[in-house]
This record gives C-alpha cells, sequence and structure tokens, in this order.
C-alpha cells in the first residue's frame, strides 16, 4: 500500500514541496518497513517454540520472552508511524502539505482507516492475549498523539497544514479503540473512520476549489458561497465532536470504550481536554466564514458545479443522519 502513496505524493513534478514531501515520505517509510521487518523477525526468532504459526508461538501465556517483547515494540512502532501517532508522526504534516490536495484527502481518510483496522485486527488476533502488557505503552503514545496534534494545530495559519495536524489528533482518539480492544471499540473505530471521512473529504474538496489555503482565505465565505459555508461548518463541527454530528457520536464510543477497559481512566479525562482544544481551531474557521469580510488578498475565484454543491449536501446530510443513527455503520459488524 505504501509505494502507491509515495508515487502519489511527488506526482506534482514542477512542484518542489511536493517532490520533497515523496523523498521524505519514501526514505521514513522504508525505514518503518525495516522497523516492521525487524519486529516479525525478532517474534519468530525468539519464540520457544521453533514455529512460524502465530498461534503456537502462545503470545501472552506466562512471561512475555525478552526478544518477543522487542518484536512486539517493534512492531507497534511501525504500525504507529503507518496511522501517524506521536512521536512517528514527523511525516505527517511535510507529506500532507506537500501533495497535491486530492491525494491529501485520500491519505488522511482511506489509508489512516485502513491502517487503523489492519492495527486493530493483528494486535487483537495476534498480541490480544499479551494486551495487559502493552495496553501502559499504548496509552502514552495515545496520550502523546492528543497532544502534539492539537497543540501544533492551534499555532498553524494554513488550513492545509492545520488539517494534517488535526489528522495526528485524530489518530490520537482512533487510538482509544487499541487500547481498549473490547466491542464497543470495534464498533467506535468503525463509525470513527465513517464519520471522520466524510468530514475530511467534504473539507479538503472546498479547499481545492480555492487559491488561499490560509484561514483568511475563507473570510467571508458565508455571503460569497452560502452552501459552502453551511456544509464547511457542519464538517468542522462534526470533527470538533459536537452532538448531532457522526463525530460525537464516534468520539462518544471511543470514550466509553476507554472506560468499559477499567483501566487507565486519566487518559479518558485527558482525550476530552484535548478535544475541547481542538474546538478552538476549529472554530476559528467558522468565524472566518461567518463574522470576517474578504478583501482583495483573500478574495477566491470560485468555479462551484450544482453537482459539485450536491455532493457537499449528500455528505453533511450523512454527517448528521449518522449523528443520529450511528448504528447504520455501527451494525455492519453484526451482520
Amino acid at each position: 500500500m505504501s509505494i502507491p502513496l509515495y508515487i502519489l505524493t511527488g506526482s506534482d513534478k514542477r512542484n518542489l514541496k511536493s517532490n520533497e514531501a515523496a523523498l521524505k515520505y519514501f526514505l521514513m517509510g522504508s525505514f518503518s518497513t525495516g522497523i516492521m521487518l525487524m519486529g516479525i523477525a525478532f517474534i519468530y526468532g525468539g519464540n520457544t517454540n521453533g514455529t512460524f504459526f502465530i498461534d503456537n508461538i502462545n503470545i501472552g501465556e506466562g512471561k512475555l520472552p525478552p526478544l518477543e517483547a522487542v518484536g512486539l515494540v517493534f512492531i507497534l512502532i511501525s504500525m504507529a508511524f503507518k496511522v501517524s501517532a506521536a512521536p512517528f508522526h514527523f511525516w505527517t504534516p511535510d507529506v500532507y502539505d506537500g501533495a497535491p490536495t486530492v491525494f491529501t484527502s485520500f491519505m488522511a481518510t482511506i489509508v489512516k482507516a485502513a491502517g487503523f483496522i489492519a492495527f486493530i485486527r493483528l494486535f487483537e488476533n495476534a498480541f490480544g492475549r499479551a494486551h495487559i502488557q502493552w495496553q501502559a505503552l499504548i496509552a502514552v503514545i495515545t496520550a502523546a498523539t492528543l497532544l502534539i496534534g492539537n497543540l501544533t494545530a492551534v499555532f498553524q495559519q494554513s488550513v492545509k497544514r492545520m488539517l494534517s495536524y488535526s489528522s495526528i489528533a485524530q489518530a490520537g482518539f482512533m487510538l482509544l479503540a487499541i487500547f481498549a480492544l473490547n466491542e464497543t471499540a470495534k464498533e467506535g473505530l468503525v463509525l470513527y473512520a465513517a464519520a471522520y471521512s466524510l468530514a475530511t473529504i467534504g473539507i479538503f474538496a472546498i479547499l481545492i476549489k480555492m487559491n488561499d489555503y490560509t484561514i483568511d482565505g475563507f473570510n467571508g465565505l458565508a455571503k460569497q458561497q452560502p452552501v459552502l459555508a453551511v456544509t464547511a461548518t457542519v464538517f468542522l463541527l462534526s470533527l470538533t465532536g459536537i452532538p448531532l454530528t457522526a463525530g460525537f457520536q464516534a468520539k462518544f464510543y471511543m470514550l466509553v470504550a476507554a472506560l468499559r477497559d477499567g483501566h487507565q481512566h486519566w487518559l479518558v479525562i485527558f482525550a476530552v481536554l484535548c478535544a475541547a482544544v481542538s474546538a478552538y481551531y476549529y472554530f476559528k474557521i467558522i468565524q472566518a466564514i461567518f463574522f470576517k469580510d474578504n478583501t482583495a488578498e483573500t478574495a477566491n475565484e470560485w468555479d462551484v458545479t450544482l453537482a459539485f454543491k450536491g455532493l457537499l449536501i449528500f455528505m453533511a446530510m450523512l454527517i448528521v443522519v449518522l449523528g443520529l443513527f450511528p448504528s447504520l455503520v455501527t451494525d455492519w459488524l453484526h451482520y
């Protein structure tokens, strides 16, 4: 999955930022893959049963051998890199900012969701019996991801770069599913992937139509393009986690899953506080849309068709429907 992403990131050959982002992504991604392979080698080389069948290695039964513990940590680090979790997130802002916007939206949504589904399947099926032994490490990574993602997003002026840092913060919430590893967590992860993907794709779709990616570029959008303004507000409210949106239900599922796990209650409180911080930078865009006037410097030339507006309205309605009826997505796990 990674190799096509390196190519897509550098597909804008005339853009130096795109070339730089592709090179950074390739080098760091290759290093991450090496760590994953090293982790696999440690797990298979360190097992005392001399087997290559993961169920016969019996990870989690009795004391964890040192080589298997090192291998598990290496695999955890490589998966954290794939989903842009701190402190392995450094590639994300440059890659998301440098890649063409349409590919950025793809990487920030579909690829991230696929990474998390692989993450939870691997750590539940292969390492689930050793859950209590690696859970504390996941808790630290989750807290660091929430803190770094939200704090750095606050200081960004480019909306595209701000969304890259907010995607790191959203990954922190999704990591609560890996931390809890229960039925509520799996339902919440599917709902979070749907809610986050819809909102993020919608915001990036509006960004594609703009020539100014700064927050000032959204000044006066409500007067120029009311449909874009309202739908963008729905997308941003969902990312914030405001009630009646799918984002609220997704965050609620994650917090409930972490509480039901019964360990590390401080992490739930910390996640709620970080969600409050995220409201600051999302609401800065909403403020620019409705309460600021555009100038000659921030004016955008809008080339928006009725079909484009219709798709945005459809996505915004989906977010509200999922906010009211989350079972439309979560029930998929049971059929």
